[in-house]
């Protein structure tokens, strides 16, 4: 009997290898997925490699809290280390993004959301801050998604934590003048005038990062709760300079990528989580829009 049961094993195997390799792959899969999610690194289809910027009517949303930003499905973006150039980072503490974007013909806004337990905005020696980046493409190819490329340059939004303490604490400031006015007193503290949160970059390549003369075209407004930042960068849709500005046009998809630093774990530079390359689809103008 054990010697039937062998050969029938044996009758299986070979009528069915394909049937064997397809269970052995399909199972491989399974505790990959499990140990990613183990980590907290999501997994992500083909199909969902677009990022949708959603036509919206009436004014796009600047601030992370708008009940808007609700009504817009996220798309959650895996995050590996930076490993392509030295210093390599091949263990950041940020593995996912949620990505939101919006357009209302006229400006653009993304809500980025990603976990972190401390919130590093202030730059001292010694620390660093915590921050998001998204690259778009100068040209129609996309160029090397980490910093550019010779001939191939992309266009960088960098939004900082500190610069973002920096803006919000002169508002604060502004409103302690206020309160001066009525005899309350008021404390001094010298804080750097910014024209946004968000410096405008042009990199082509390692170390030919660039930043634009011109600031302030794109904002950014962010919150920092319960080990999570939400960051809103927006610009309009236009484009001011032809070749060093990004074009964003409703109705078109172009390449996207994205970067995270964690300044609690020293991340700066090139030490970095990054996304690279995905889908940006901006919906078509309607007469709704």
């Amino acid at each position: 009997m054990v010697r039937a049961y062998f050969r029938g094993m044996r009758r299986m195997t070979s009528v069915h290898p394909s049937r064997t390799r397809l269970i052995t792959l399909l199972s491989s899969l399974l505790i990959l997925a499990l140990i990613l999610g183990g980590f907290g690194i999501p997994i992500v289809s083909s199909e969902g490699m677009i990022i949708r910027a959603q036509a919206i009517p009436g004014d796009i949303p600047v601030t992370p809290e708008d009940p808007l930003w609700k009504t817009i499905a996220p798309m959650t973006l895996p995050l590996s280390g930076q490993v392509i150039t030295r210093p390599v980072w091949p263990e950041p503490t940020a593995h996912a993004l949620a990505v939101r974007a919006v357009h209302n013909g006229t400006d653009i806004a993304f809500l980025l959301e990603w976990q972190d337990n401390t919130k590093n905005d202030r730059l001292t020696p010694g620390t660093f801050r915590d921050g998001v980046a998204l690259g778009l493409p100068l040209g129609d190819a996309p160029a090397f998604f980490c910093m550019g490329q010779l001939d191939h340059y992309i266009n960088i939004w960098h939004w900082k934590a500190d610069w973002q303490s920096d803006i919000d604490r002169r508002a604060a400031r502004t409103r302690e003048k206020d309160k001066a006015a009525s005899g309350e007193p008021r404390r001094f503290e010298v804080i750097p005038r910014r024209a946004s949160s968000v410096e405008d970059l042009i990199g082509g390549g390692f170390s030919t990062l660039t930043t634009k003369e011109k600031q302030g075209r794109v904002q950014g407004n962010a919150t920092w709760k319960d080990g999570t930042w939400r960051v809103v960068m927006r610009r309009p849709l236009s484009s001011e300079e032809q070749e060093n500005e990004a074009k964003l046009m409703p109705g078109r998809i172009q390449a996207v990528s994205f970067a995270v630093w964690n300044g609690e774990n020293k991340e700066r530079n090139g030490q970095k989580a990054i996304a690279p390359w995905f889908q940006l689809a901006l919906d078509p103008v309607t007469t709704k829009t």
